[in-house]
């Protein structure tokens, strides 16, 4: 079987770690699952530069000139969360097309389900009954616990955990070494600061930091 070509959106820190994490499946297994095509970002300064030995392709909306690829999201951080499901619609390409992608060291139970265009990074653990909504990315040491739900199009960052039975609404950022409490619901658009630790729920549009986590401002979406 040939292997799955994939192109990846964005040019980032997280892009090219989905890179890695596809050579790293590839190494995992006796025959390589995936060949990266390249990159696509919307950055003209960046068009024809190589990260990771792949070179960007041209802006998002190149995308359909790939008929034979798959597509995996690197887009979206702590400055763009809220933007991200606008950025991947700009490629104007069909749902089945974006790729799920588990890193081999990831711990990801039979029991849970994970939606399109979810990217799970080393060492992340999703137990469980946990529901991971389309386009959520999980990086690397984040725990999901038993019967969470995360809504599409947010970010986990690094070292986050999340308790039992929360629910993080979509296109949320919760940032590196955050804590949530469980049975907490925490907004759509919301931000969580580092280290934040949430232990009451936070409503749509709204900035949280601290031990504990406290409001801060509403969260900016123009």
């Amino acid at each position: 079987m040939s292997a799955t070509r994939v192109i990846i959106f964005g040019t980032g820190g997280n892009c090219v770690d989905i890179l890695d994490t596809l050579h790293d499946i590839n190494r995992a297994q006796a025959q390589p699952s995936y060949e990266c095509l390249g990159f696509l970002d919307d950055d003209d300064a960046k068009r024809g530069l190589s990260f990771g030995g792949c070179s960007v392709l041209g802006p998002l909306s190149a995308a359909r000139q790939y008929a034979d690829a798959k597509f995996v999201n690197g887009i979206g951080s702590a400055y763009n969360f809220w933007r991200k499901k606008d950025i991947i619609a700009k490629a104007g390409i069909e749902p089945e097309r974006f790729l799920t992608i588990v890193h081999p060291t990831a711990s990801v139970s039979k029991l849970s389900e994970l939606g399109r265009g979810v990217v799970v990074f080393q060492n992340a653990t999703v137990t469980t009954g946990a529901r991971v909504g389309d386009h959520v990315i999980i990086l690397p040491n984040t725990v999901v616990s038993h019967d969470d739900v995360i809504g599409d199009y947010t970010c986990l960052a690094g070292g986050v955990c999340v308790s039992g039975c929360v629910h993080v609404g979509a296109s949320t950022y919760v940032g590196a070494g955050a804590s949530i409490h469980d049975n907490v619901k925490i907004g759509e658009r919301c931000l969580i600061g580092m280290g934040s630790v949430v232990l009451r729920d936070v409503p749509d549009n709204t900035v949280v930091v601290g031990n504990p986590a406290r409001f801060l401002r509403n969260t900016v979406t123009g």
